[in-house]
């Protein structure tokens, strides 16, 4: 293996030998008005500040606990998961639930998006290749809060009384297994603001920023000044909505449906490129892969106050690029989780932990080796998507900027479907009102529009602020809620080790906590 300093050279002489070719390349302008973008950015980070320097600490202690209580469930029952994530296509008994299966690509498509591509990139052009360990690790860590929070829907999963379909998530167990309905209608909102409006804003910035590096499509785009605002027309934008509304009057099966086929292909064309480029540079993965654990240890004090000497900028960007991709311990992927129809609440806890994998250890580590081989992070600021493939197009071609533009979209809708599934169960656990619905569903699409004209920083920087206030308190939750997890997995365990091969839970032989269980289903 060559030395640390011998690694770095190579990635210099890349830069050195691209540095003519994008030469040319300048960021896509802001959309929306400078002065008016600066100062909310500046709100926005005054409040990021103090909730991400505790939240780092906190959400890496309960992935840890997780970890030690379940005598790390995310190691030792990983391929059991891809065993039962295997027989999950099958439809279940219940007509009105979607299939265990269904609800992973559910899960997978909010999860598989530009997180992947985008945030990978954000994470690496700011805290350096260090941040990849620190997504790992965060993923790692997560997939036991994930294994958790999913199973614990499903327990606390309802029928709904119009449709019949199955209806859960941290709204729920927190109504139920807390007794604190104020508290779950807090996380309703949260993530109703998070999922149903900033992150398909992120989503649908990704797309714009994408299509305007490949085809430059944002310079047919009108400015209209209003009252000394200049904001842009974006014609991607307005495409987007029309799009999304024609996806979002359709329902929670329909969406299932769309994701069940989306997901696989986008996934398996971009790892199919991913794995050429790794295999072209096979040479230099060795020096990759140690950049980017000699770079995780590096602390250079990214937060402040008590936090501020145990966490690194590689750190910070690492944890907060992995949650906003891999989502475990957000409280998001439960939503999905508690629609499908299983035999034990533990089965799509396991189908869920695996979609944190395959998210962040596969996904994501595709999208750094084509960063870090390209050498193309060194002083790439807040570029997101773009360095991408500016990476892509050094390794493959030009034609990699439009090829990434094509599966970022791919990525990007089946997120934006996602997110929508998610944030309308939660309407629903508020208020079931068709007009209700009808406001949000516009609101939905006016913050897509959003996305499509604001700037990179400031919503990247909105989705760490909803996304953490979610996740601080879907973490307080499930840590509050562990003696029901801790009944179902020795449930389930139990059975197994009886020679079950497919545990069926019955909440009749748990009377402790029956009572506590406000359901008809188990």
């Amino acid at each position: 293996m060559r030395s640390h300093l011998g690694c770095e050279f190579i990635f210099f002489k890349y830069v050195l030998n691209l540095n003519n070719k994008f030469s040319n390349f300048k960021l896509v302008g802001l959309h929306m008005d400078e002065h008016l973008n600066e100062r909310l950015l500046a709100l926005i980070n005054t409040l990021n500040t103090p909730l991400w320097d505790f939240l780092v600490i906190f959400l890496l202690a309960v992935g840890g606990f997780y970890t030690l209580i379940t005598g790390g469930v995310q190691i030792r029952m990983l391929f059991h998961s891809l065993k039962v994530m295997k027989r999950s296509r099958k439809e279940g008994d219940d007509d009105h639930g979607i299939t265990p299966f269904q609800a992973f690509v559910t899960g997978l498509a909010s999860r598989v998006g530009v997180g992947n591509v985008a945030g990978v990139a954000i994470a690496i052009a700011i805290g350096g290749p260090g941040a990849v360990f620190w997504m790992w690790f965060t993923a790692l860590l997560g997939m036991s809060s994930a294994f958790v929070e999913s199973s614990l829907a499903q327990l606390f999963k309802i029928r709904d009384k119009e449709n019949k379909q199955f209806r859960g998530g941290p709204a729920y167990y927190i109504t139920q297994g807390l007794k604190q309905k104020w508290l779950g209608v807090v996380f309703a909102t949260s993530l109703i603001f998070t999922y149903g409006f900033v992150f398909n804003a992120v989503q649908a910035n990704a797309i714009v920023g994408a299509t305007s590096h490949a085809w430059g499509w944002d310079k047919a785009n009108p400015i209209i000044n209003l009252g000394g605002l200049n904001l842009e027309v974006s014609w991607v934008g307005l495409a987007l909505v029309a799009l999304t509304a024609m996806i979002i009057f359709g329902g929670i099966k329909r969406i299932a449906k769309v994701a069940e086929s989306f997901v696989p292909l986008m996934a398996i064309l971009y790892l199919a490129v991913a794995l050429y480029i790794a295999f072209a540079n096979y040479s230099i993965l060795p020096d990759i892969f140690h950049l980017i654990f000699s770079k995780a240890f590096e602390f250079d004090a990214a937060a402040g106050g008590f936090f501020g000497a145990m966490v690194s900028m590689a750190m910070m960007q690492g944890i907060k690029r992995g949650l906003f991709s891999n989502e475990a311990g957000m409280g998001s992927a439960p939503n999905a989780a508690a629609a499908s129809d299983v035999k034990h609440p533990v089965n799509q806890g396991l189908v869920q932990m695996l979609g944190v994998f395959v998210d962040t250890f596969v996904v994501c580590t595709c999208t750094a080796i084509i960063i870090l081989v390209s050498g193309l992070y060194h002083n790439a600021g807040f570029e997101g998507v773009t360095l991408t493939q500016m990476a892509l197009e050094s390794q493959i071609g030009v034609w990699g900027g439009d090829f990434l533009a094509i599966i970022l979209f791919m990525f990007a809708f089946s997120s934006i479907i996602g997110n929508y599934a998610y944030a309308e169960g939660n309407i629903q656990f508020i208020n079931n009102n068709k007009q209700v619905m009808f406001i949000f569903r516009v609101f939905v699409l006016v913050m897509v529009y959003f996305g499509a004209i604001t700037s990179v920083p400031l919503i990247w920087n909105m989705a760490d602020l909803f996304m953490g206030s979610m996740a601080v308190i879907n973490l307080f939750a499930i840590v509050l809620l562990t003696p029901f997890f801790m009944m179902l997995l020795k449930d389930y365990k139990a059975q197994l080790k009886n020679g079950i091969s497919e545990p069926v839970f019955k909440m009749d032989n748990y009377p402790k906590f029956k009572d506590k269980v406000n359901s008809d289903i188990w």
